[in-house]
């Protein structure tokens, strides 16, 4: 990755999550244009951008990329609700990244190797990584379904809507990435750090039944998850 476009980010990193304090944000929120915040926040991300670059010959970007972000919190501002928060945070992250990525390659220039899309070995590891989400999910619950507890002793009304299959699908996952990377005993530090939290639901609940079928669901899909990302790591 070239050193400018790093630069670009650790800039914008540092300007809207470590020099950024909640004070701001909130006042921010209620005043809009007439917060000063809000004009200290921009003027911040140029300096740092001019510090980390330190280079008369690239601080052109600072230049450019001041008024746009100042012109994405500004719409995010106006734009935003109480219950849209959440969204207009990732939007407004994203729009940054995009903005300052786009400022760097009109720039720089750069040339792109995109060789490794013509490599069978990209496409294995991208259709592992598809079928350890929703196939594998769909998978596990053919196999165990004739085990589902009738009645499950936990408090079902305290649990996440459809969190089990998203925490499955984010382990298994991760199974993937420390298979590729050749750190199996990160394996078992996941299967021992489920275990604990699980343990905990599993002993109020003291019902056996249930015990065994997250048990059986665990380990197929921790099993399932090395078997898949074993065979696309040697292909």
């Amino acid at each position: 990755m070239d050193i400018l476009l790093i630069k670009l980010l650790i800039a914008h990193i540092l300007g809207d999550f470590f020099l950024q304090p909640d004070s701001w944000v909130t006042e921010k929120e209620k005043k809009k244009l007439r917060s000063p915040k809000l004009y200290y926040h921009i003027l911040i991300h140029g300096l740092l951008i001019f510090l980390l670059v330190w280079n008369p010959q690239f601080w052109l970007p600072a230049l450019i990329i001041m008024p746009i972000h100042g012109i994405i919190d500004v719409c995010k501002l106006y734009y935003q609700k109480p219950g849209t928060k959440r969204y207009w945070f990732f939007a407004d992250q994203i729009l940054h990244i995009l903005s300052i990525i786009l400022v760097w390659y009109f720039i720089v220039n750069p040339t792109f190797d995109f060789s490794f899309l013509d490599k069978p070995g990209f496409w294995i590891n991208v259709i592992a990584v598809l079928i350890l989400t929703f196939p594998t999910s769909i998978i596990i619950r053919v196999l165990i379904a004739k085990w589902t507890p009738n009645t499950i002793s936990l408090n079902s009304s305290a649990a996440l809507q459809n969190a089990g299959k998203y925490i499955g699908i984010m382990e298994r996952l991760l199974v993937f990435a420390f298979v590729y990377t050749n750190h199996f005993e990160a394996i078992g530090f996941l299967i021992a750090a489920k275990s604990i939290f699980r343990f905990g639901d599993l002993k109020e609940g003291n019902d056996l039944k249930l015990t065994e079928y997250i048990l059986i669901g665990t380990f197929l899909s921790f099993g399932i998850a090395v078997f898949i990302s074993l065979i696309s790591s040697k292909l």
